[in-house]
């Protein structure tokens, strides 16, 4: 397996927004919706050190919720719908912007611990 230095140096945003290897940028990072690959299948990179705990969703929670909060406010004062409007529309774009950003934003966390070579995340 090549050594870290065979490879160009990759922009952790463009690497964890398209969820590929933060070494090499062709790998897969993930086998599932969010489980992480044992290595990558391009560099041979160990993912196992890889852990950004609960970083991925407190980012997702905060952004999400900011945009869906201004977006709720903003239809009430527009529109003026029914309560129950709000409670059919706000829930699925929740859940569908949850997984949407959740997959991203997990890649990106992992690809920032390998570019500034945190201890867990550098092998």
């Amino acid at each position: 397996m090549a050594g870290e230095g065979h490879y160009p140096a990759q922009s952790p945003f463009r690497t964890g927004l398209a969820c590929r290897c933060p070494r090499c940028g062709r790998g897969r990072l993930f086998t599932g919706v969010l489980t992480l690959a044992g290595t990558c299948p391009v560099c041979g990179l160990d993912y196992a050190k890889s852990d950004p705990g609960d970083g991925p969703a407190a980012f997702v929670i905060l952004l999400l919720g900011a945009v869906v909060a201004l977006l709720a406010v903003l239809t009430e004062l527009w529109f003026a719908p029914a309560l129950w409007l709000h409670a059919v529309l706000w829930p699925p774009i929740i859940l569908g912007g949850a997984v949407l950003m959740l997959r991203p934003m997990k890649a990106t966390l992992i690809a920032l611990q390998f570019r500034h070579r945190s201890g867990e995340a550098h092998d």
